[in-house]
């Protein structure tokens, strides 16, 4: 049987304000239902270190856990219905559904992703009666800003509904049952923000592998410096970014397959770029330059393709088109070069990351910067998920003191992240207070250390 979820008798960095945190949630979840918690569970964001945008291409991940997390109160009743509430009532509206009438709106209301969770546990666990369930959230992850909100809630959800209705399951698949639920919202993503919720170790950075089968690794990060977030204020709502996430996945799908056709390898069953990868057994850098070799750096349009993999423009539509986003059906022209050679160099530059990490040199620190002002560069300029105001983040980040600065999450807004230097820790928060936010905005900027995975929490006085 596998193993069950972990269960903390207090929460994760159990101070005084994490506690007063838990405590009240727990008072106003009996203020709202008229009885008691039952069990708390807790699901953090993350941050992504570097390796943007490629983990639904099937390459590996380097992110950590962040202290920042959603915490759902929660208690089984008898009722037959999901009723779910959050703290900020003002702003979040409360939701009710029958345990068996569970629907979840493409694009929809915040509840939807509580939903996902749900409906992913009750279907991967084959739950035939599942538990009705009273339901209070609170979060910390500031919303929108690539730091993985909505994933996070997700995972929580999943594991309150595990936990709720006695089912077993190893992390390593609920984190798997995560990275797939979500896609009921309509999302094309990869795994990333489930498998570091749920493999997250405090302290430490992962390198997540998802093939030949899901693997998180410890990374050990140089000493002497700290990974600061930094929130652009601009939010970028993964969900409702159809128009730019799903395209880059379809952009990526057709990129594999015009190489694929191109090479003489059969590419109607590909669908990632690491397939291809795989089938030419070739590395990384060389991967860069088959692109450079097959790939014209201008538009592809949809009957140039067509023509390219010898199909009509029906069977493209439906064979290599398809998305959770049905606009996606109708694209005109595709990115194919410039999104195919940003996903090997980013892959390339993750293991690179993990490497400097793992031989100790001396310049490490420098390397690592170097590596993710690249990504960044690459994010920007081949797969256009840059914005602005990331640039202009950035910019401010390297030259107030951080060696590397990147933007981390989807992109389109959201946040940066910037290793810096401890001994230059503080001037460099200073600077960019005044030289990006001209005033102190609560939330927007925060050093961060490596957090622990999701848990269940048992309740306390």
């Amino acid at each position: 049987m596998a193993a069950e979820p972990p269960v903390l008798d207090l929460p994760p960095d159990s101070g005084e304000v994490n506690l007063e945190r838990f405590r009240l949630l727990k008072k106003a979840f009996q203020a709202k239902y008229g009885h008691e918690v039952e069990f708390f569970a807790r699901a953090p964001g993350r941050v992504n270190i570097i390796g943007e945008h490629i983990d639904y291409m099937g390459y590996a991940v380097l992110p950590t856990a962040i202290s920042n997390d959603i915490v759902i109160a929660c208690r089984k009743t008898d009722s037959g219905l999901l009723r779910v509430a959050n703290s900020n009532n003002l702003k979040y509206s409360d939701f009710e559904v029958k345990v068996n009438e569970v629907k979840i709106e493409e694009g929809g209301p915040w509840f939807n992703y509580f939903l996902c969770g749900f409906k992913g546990i009750v279907e991967t666990a084959k739950l035939q009666n599942p538990t009705g369930m009273d339901v209070l959230l609170d979060g910390t992850i500031p919303k929108s800003a690539g730091l993985s909100s909505s994933s996070a809630l997700v995972c929580c959800a999943a594991l309150a509904t595990m936990y709720a209705n006695g089912a077993h399951m190893t992390k390593t698949e609920i984190a798997s049952c995560c990275a797939s639920c979500e896609r009921y919202i309509g999302t094309e993503g990869g795994g990333m923000d489930q498998s570091i919720s749920f493999l997250a170790e405090d302290g430490q950075a992962k390198l997540v592998e998802f093939l030949p089968k899901l693997k998180a690794t410890e990374v050990k990060i140089p000493a002497g410096v700290k990974f600061v977030v930094s929130n652009t204020m601009v939010e970028a709502n993964k969900a409702s970014a159809f128009s730019y996430y799903n395209v880059r996945v379809v952009e990526c799908r057709l990129a594999a397959q015009v190489i694929s056709h191109l090479k003489g390898l059969a590419w109607k069953d590909t669908r990632k770029l690491c397939e291809v990868q795989n089938a030419l057994s070739l590395s990384l850098e060389q991967m860069v330059t088959v692109v450079e070799e097959t790939l014209h750096k201008e538009p592809y349009t949809r009957k140039e393709i067509a023509k390219i993999l010898g199909i009509s423009d029906d069977e493209l539509r439906e064979h290599s088109l398809k998305s959770k986003n049905a606009t996606t059906l109708d694209l005109q022209t595709f990115h194919l070069h410039n999104r195919a050679k940003h996903v090997f160099s980013e892959a390339a530059r993750v293991y690179k990351f993990k490497a400097t990490c793992d031989a100790s040199d001396p310049n490490a620190t420098q390397i690592l910067g170097e590596l993710m002002n690249k990504s960044h560069y690459s994010c920007r300029d081949l797969y256009e998920c840059s914005c602005p105001e990331l640039d202009e983040l950035t910019e401010i980040c390297r030259t107030s003191g951080a060696v590397g600065s990147r933007l981390t999450g989807a992109g389109w807004g959201g946040c940066a992240v910037s290793m810096v230097p401890v001994d230059k820790l503080a001037g460099f928060l200073d600077a960019v207070r005044e030289r990006y936010y001209r005033k102190i905005v609560d939330q927007a900027l925060f050093a961060t250390s490596a957090g622990a995975g999701a848990a269940v929490v048992k309740p306390f006085a």
